[in-house]
């Protein structure tokens, strides 16, 4: 083969291997939301999970080309490619679904692992093993070029799901093109893996070295070196995922926000590895030392929660400091013959990075604190970078300070105005009391980052009004007043402070579906709407929707379906399919109401779609109360008997709902958060 086929099949092998690498990530993640209640701390797992499966393959690859000759290399990679077919097409298994009882984060963990787990391993072999057969050629002195490549790789499929993919095909058809795809790797590997073995059996490519020229010996890394090589990555990894969690949980629940940190991330690995012209210490360490600062600040101060502001001091933030510790690790960069085990420490450190917030802070921290230690340890690395610079090291040393002094205001801050603080799995739980004017209108407030989950007046004669989004004239309120003067069974998916239990009377029966067992113990502790309701109340622990399947019918005369409010939407409680479960479950005049008050997506289209299309009846509740303790809401109705919208109080207070161009309805299999972003 000719010196150009030869690098057009070393790139297209280590460019199709990102692109499916990162390409994955998304697909597999979005089947197995719906059965983990869409929590945005089932992106954090899998995150995690990637980094891991990554180190594994950097490790594989590190210990083959130091291990084996080439056609030893050839013959188990050729083999455990062949292998990976038979995991082939990518669709969970429906076994993993969860029964509630399971601890999330290993149940999925194992389901990642028996779907994914070996094509994924190979996908993370092949940037560094490549690059180590290229660093025998002679063109591999422009070896880390091909790193920046993958990175590159990886940044397009990031953007092309959600723009192109997603909104184009159904998850079936998803998981197929990736799989056939995937298919098409295979071949270019195993073409890649049989050419060197064929070629350079014997040691190194015959063009490699000219006649009489000896090649310079690569200085052997030290223990300094190394541990360098791990802390630089996991730092920047630790601030992806602390920035991520940061803007998305106390900033603003936009759905798709969290591409916006992981972009800024792969685009400084591309940069800093395509050639060392990008990173300039001159410019990058100044600029990071600013951001630096601001981030810290902002950890204590509205500059830092405020979306007009935060949003670009931490994408900034971001991309300059993933520039300083991605520009530093470039410039340690070894020779060739260090270059598997350079990646494997890059991929290690990553990892402990990725672990240390998606795995240790949730079950360590009682509140996103991780990015204030991740802020206060950038400056300890650079301190350590700059030790031999006195006037480097003491602006480095003083920069932590204020970092760790900021971050005592923010936990000082938490603590002063929280009653209780809480967190696991599903996110940060915050209870607090405002003092509004006059005793009468004090209240106690509950939150899940910056989403308000309820609140409930203080004073005991006051105790039993609705309030937020729950009031008598919202569209769940009237539900509720129509159903028939008998006994009622109202259906509630979403539990918050327990805010509708105020509606019950004796004789009544609320069964709640709640996914976070925190949120039952804060409805019970710290408010009084379940022990205050004559309404007896029946608990269901667990994703709703599942918990719904394995059910016998409920006859429910109207279930609430209020879990729309934040950036991570559980789709699954919204698509045709679930809306075939809540009918089940309800009396033939019963009405599902649907809570999609959102500032960022349109969701009464979505549901007006599906119920259509089922020959169903809509009612869109458009509310602004104007007394005190009430907030403007959105909710969409829906029923078999068109009698139960078009009387009374539900048709005077009907809205029309805006359509979407080209909306079609959501099922399990197809649906477009992208195409409803206001």
């Amino acid at each position: 083969m000719r010196p150009a086929s030869i690098k057009a099949l070393f790139a297209g092998t280590i460019f199709t291997s990102a692109f499916l690498l990162f390409l994955v990530q998304p697909l597999i993640a979005k089947q197995i939301l719906p059965w983990f209640g869409g929590s945005a701390a089932v992106w954090s797992i899998c995150m995690v999970f990637f980094q891991v499966v990554l180190l594994a393959g950097y490790a594989y690859s590190d210990w083959i080309t130091r291990r084996l000759a080439a056609r030893a290399q050839a013959r188990l990679h050729v083999g455990l490619l062949l292998a990976s077919l038979a995991f082939l097409p990518i669709v969970t298994n429906a076994r993993w679904k969860p029964t509630g009882a399971e601890d999330p984060t290993l149940w999925i963990l194992g389901l990642l692992l028996g779907t994914i787990g070996l094509p994924y391993f190979l996908l993370s072999t092949t940037g560094p093993l490549v690059q180590s057969w290229v660093a025998r050629t002679p063109w591999g002195a422009q070896v880390y070029r091909y790193f920046s490549l993958s990175n590159f790789a990886s940044l397009a499929s990031l953007l092309s799901y959600p723009v192109l993919i997603e909104p184009r095909s159904t998850l079936v058809q998803q998981a197929w093109g990736w799989s056939i795809a995937y298919g098409v790797f295979v071949v270019l590997c195993a073409g890649t893996t049989l050419y060197v073995a064929r070629h350079w059996a014997a040691g190194a490519h015959p063009a490699t070295r000219k006649p009489g020229v000896e090649e310079m010996p690569a200085a052997k890394p030290r223990i300094a070196d190394y541990l360098t090589w791990l802390a630089l990555p996991a730092l920047g990894s630790w601030l992806l995922l602390a920035i991520t969690n940061h803007i998305t949980q106390n900033v603003a629940a936009i759905p798709f926000l969290w591409v916006l940190p992981l972009s800024v991330y792969l685009l400084s690995f591309v940069l800093t590895f395509e050639s060392d012209r990008w990173y300039r210490r001159a410019v990058f360490v100044p600029l990071a030392a600013v951001m630096l600062a601001l981030c810290a600040f902002g950890l204590q101060d509205s500059l830092g929660s405020n979306l007009r502001t935060a949003l670009p001091i931490y994408v900034v933030g971001l991309f300059a400091l993933c520039m300083f510790l991605h520009g530093e690790m470039s410039r340690l960069r070894p020779g060739s013959a260090y270059l598997t085990r350079f990646y494997l420490m890059l991929s290690l450190g990553g990892a402990l990075g990725g672990v240390s917030v998606g795995l240790v802070a949730p079950h360590v921290l009682p509140a996103y604190y991780e990015l204030g230690v991740g802020l206060t340890l950038c400056a300890l690395i650079a301190a350590v970078l700059w030790r031999q610079r006195r006037v480097g090291m003491a602006a480095s040393l003083a920069l932590a300070g204020a970092c760790a002094w900021f971050l005592a205001l923010q936990v000082e801050g938490d603590a002063t105005g929280a009653r209780r603080m809480q967190r696991n799995f599903y996110g940060t739980l915050v209870t607090l009391d405002t003092l509004r004017g006059e005793a009468k209108d004090h209240v106690r407030q509950m939150y899940h980052g910056s989403v308000k989950h309820g609140e409930q007046y203080l004073a005991p004669a006051r105790r039993r009004e609705p309030t937020t989004y729950y009031g008598p004239s919202s569209g769940v309120g009237l539900a509720i007043a129509a159903a028939p003067a008998r006994s009622r069974r109202i259906g509630l998916i979403g539990l918050g402070a327990g805010t509708l239990a105020t509606y019950g009377r004796p004789g009544d029966v609320y069964r709640v579906y709640e996914i976070n067992p925190e949120v039952f113990d804060l409805a019970d502790s710290e408010f009084s709407f379940l022990a205050d309701s004559p309404a007896r109340i029946e608990r269901v622990l667990g994703d709703a929707r599942l918990a719904l399947e394995r059910e016998p019918p409920q006859a429910f005369d109207v279930l609430a379906v209020d879990a729309f409010s934040g950036d991570s939407v559980p789709i699954h409680l919204i698509t045709s399919e679930a809306m075939d479960v809540y009918l089940r479950h309800m009396r033939p005049e019963g009405i599902v109401a649907f809570h999609v008050t959102n500032r960022f997506l349109a969701l009464a289209p979505v549901v007006e779609k599906i119920a259509l299309a089922k020959g169903l009846h809509v009612a869109l509740v458009h509310d602004e109360p104007s007394a005190e303790g009430l907030r403007n809401t959105d909710w969409v109705l829906v029923a078999r008997e068109p009698g139960r919208l078009a009387n009374g109080a539900i048709r005077l207070a009907s809205s029309k709902i805006e359509q979407i161009a080209g909306l079609e309805p959501w099922t399990d299999d197809y649906n477009n958060l992208f195409g409803v972003l206001k």
